[in-house]
């Protein structure tokens, strides 16, 4: 079907189709198609609509949050946005309902609450300080704008109230909080010795006989990784970088020599006022007139702005707005901006966000560049803009080109390209660009792997692209036993280490059962032993088997101790004698131990009910998801 596809594309009857697709595409936009008939909403909440820019945007901060958490060696499949996308519907309909659960309770925050919130976030500090431009960069960086954020930490901090509400709830009884503290406080009195398996190995000595043996019987093991071999071409944007003529710079500067000067900036602060819904006219117009005569008067404009400004986020710091050069605000504040003179205070303006008092806080003169200072960056520039046509012109030659060619060779000569090679890709662990999920998933298509096409011309990052052709395909098949004797043997010699070293650790607990002392038995087969007293779950210095397993065994009864053997994952035997178990008890706990206990069993069983309050909320929802 695909070769016929290919075959009759240029044909007449797949030009009428690809008209008609275009002309469905002006008259009822592409959207209607992809996204049944204009709808907005990616899923319903009792009514309220959770849209697919909110999805995209929960998307994009989880993506942040794993390559923060992972760095470079994050998964390329944990970032997929089909994966993403559903967590994220799943996290903003939670969301929504726990928002509007907070409503239906009446909790909210108050806009002071916010504006101090905002205002100690270390991400728009600068020197320990809010400072206005970084918040504004890093909210638009993240897909915010100023209104967007303070409505999204709204909800964040009445659903915090709800959930601290719900685990504040509960609380740990007396019983329970003895029963946490008989266990969290005991402690235990044990010795151990010490077996290391590494005594043991001896992997020179596996007979030859024994590693055929066990390649014979494990068929299944040391098999090879489904690979491909594969041709590829490779574009990024330095591969069409030219050198810039002196004559190109010098003309090119002088078209854009005004976008390299320095403005002259002004720093602004403002009192914002926002008449709100029940808010009447004259009262509105009574606090425009207390702010302004506080502004002109003798109080510090700053100490005006936090006590009477509207907006959070310049509130907290005086109601400082940073630097503009004449474009940053509406055209009012900044006609009324150019027309004050450092330290002077406007009269109110009025733009659609609502009634601004302005002060110039500092203004600072701009400055001519000269072609020196700029001409490494006009260069790169010049040769980035040339580089970037070149690239996507041949790209799109390639495409089609390699769309109707038999393998990479003939669009790689017609286009001057290079045509690389790799062997032995491998359809999971494959590294460097190969680990791609886009271009695994086309290297492993039916349509190249099977059909032998070439792939699609892939787009991995913007001005990077990659097109394939499977040259081999290497099936799984079983290692010749030459190539893996060496691990067979390892593996022989571990398997044979561990058992001897636990028939040792056997031996020797016979003995103690026979009335030998541990220190003796060290002391004849040179093995480190210790002795631990009072040792507690969270303080003790035991390996990490032997102290998860020691705390599990029962207590002793009587003089005779508890004996057993302990295996860690790496072999290494430990033969331990529990001799005493001294239950805890609250009145024995120290203050501080005794709070985080409550702390820990409240949390625990705040947690439940959070759990429980939030699958409740869920299952008498209106829920719906498109």
């Amino acid at each position: 079907m695909l070769q016929n596809i290919r075959s009759n594309i240029q044909g007449t009857l797949a030009k009428v189709i690809i008209g008609l697709i275009v002309v469905s595409f002006a008259l009822f936009g592409i959207e209607s198609i992809l996204l049944g008939g204009g709808q907005s909403g990616v899923a319903e909440v009792n009514g309220e609509a959770i849209t697919a820019f909110e999805v995209q945007q929960t998307v994009n901060l989880q993506r942040r949050q794993l390559l923060s958490m992972l760095g470079d060696d994050a998964d390329p499949s944990l970032l997929d946005d089909d994966r993403l996308t559903g967590q994220a519907i799943e996290t903003l309909i939670q969301r929504e309902l726990l928002v509007q659960a907070a409503g239906d309770l009446g909790l909210m925050t108050a806009e002071q609450t916010i504006g101090a919130v905002v205002g100690d976030m270390e991400q728009f500090q600068v020197a320990g300080s809010f400072d206005q431009d970084l918040f504004r960069s890093v909210l638009a960086t993240a897909g915010f704008t100023p209104a967007l954020f303070k409505e999204s930490l709204r909800e964040d901090l009445v659903t915090n109230q709800l959930r601290a509400g719900l685990a504040a709830s509960d609380f740990a009884t007396p019983a329970e909080l003895a029963l946490q503290a008989r266990i969290a406080g005991e402690q235990r009195d044990l010795r151990y010795l010490a077996i290391p398996v590494d005594r043991f190995d001896k992997t020179d000595t596996v007979e030859a006989e024994a590693v055929a043996a066990w390649y014979d019987d494990h068929p299944e093991r040391f098999m090879t990784p489904e690979s491909v071999d594969v041709s590829y071409i490779e574009l990024t944007l330095e591969d069409f970088e030219e050198p810039v003529s002196e004559e190109t710079l010098r003309e090119e500067f002088d078209l854009t020599r005004d976008s390299f000067d320095v403005p002259t900036e002004a720093r602004v602060a403002h009192i914002l006022l926002i008449q709100s819904d029940d808010e009447s006219d004259a009262a509105y117009a009574a606090r425009i007139a207390e702010a302004q005569a506080a502004a002109t008067g003798d109080e510090d404009f700053a100490a005006v702005a936090g006590r009477l400004s509207d907006d959070i986020g310049s509130a907290s710091v005086g109601g400082d707005l940073g630097y503009t050069a004449g474009d940053t605000f509406p055209a009012a504040m900044e006609q009324a901006i150019s027309a004050l003179a450092v330290n002077a205070v406007s009269a109110p303006v009025e733009t659609d966000a609502g009634t601004h008092i302005i002060k110039i806080l500092d203004r600072r003169e701009g400055k001519a560049v000269s072609f020196e200072e700029v001409r490494g960056q006009l260069a790169q520039r010049l040769r980035e803009s040339a580089a970037r046509d070149e690239l996507l012109r041949i790209v799109e030659d390639l495409r089609d080109r390699a769309f109707n060619a038999e393998d990479l060779s003939a669009p790689a000569e017609a286009l001057g390209l290079t045509v690389e090679r790799a062997e032995g890709i491998p359809r999971e662990g494959a590294e460097g660009r190969f680990a791609d999920p886009r271009v695994q998933s086309a290297l492993f298509s039916e349509e190249v792997l099977v059909e032998r096409h070439n792939s699609p011309v892939l787009e991995l990052a913007p001005q990077r692209y990659l097109v394939l052709h499977a040259d081999a395909h290497h099936l799984p098949e079983r290692q010749p036993l030459d190539a893996v004797r060496d691990e067979i043997a390892t593996r022989i010699a571990a398997e044979r280490a561990r058992a001897a070293a636990l028939e040792e650790g056997e031996r020797l607990l016979a003995a103690l059962a026979g009335g030998e002392r541990l220190d003796a038995l060290a002391s004849a087969g040179e093995y480190e032993w210790q002795v631990e007293l009072g040792a507690t779950r969270s303080a003790n210095a035991l390996p990490t088997a032997l102290g998860r397993r020691v705390f599990t065994l029962p207590p002793p009864e009587g003089e005779a101790p508890v004996r057993e053997l302990v295996s860690s994952p790496a072999g290494d035997i430990f033969l331990v004698e529990l001799t005493r178990v001294t239950p805890g008890s609250l009145e024995n706990l120290p203050a501080q131990r005794e709070n985080q206990l409550r702390r820990s069993i409240a949390g625990e069983y705040g947690s439940i009910i959070i759990g429980a309050y939030e699958g409740a909320l869920r299952a008498s929802a209106e829920v719906e998801v498109y």
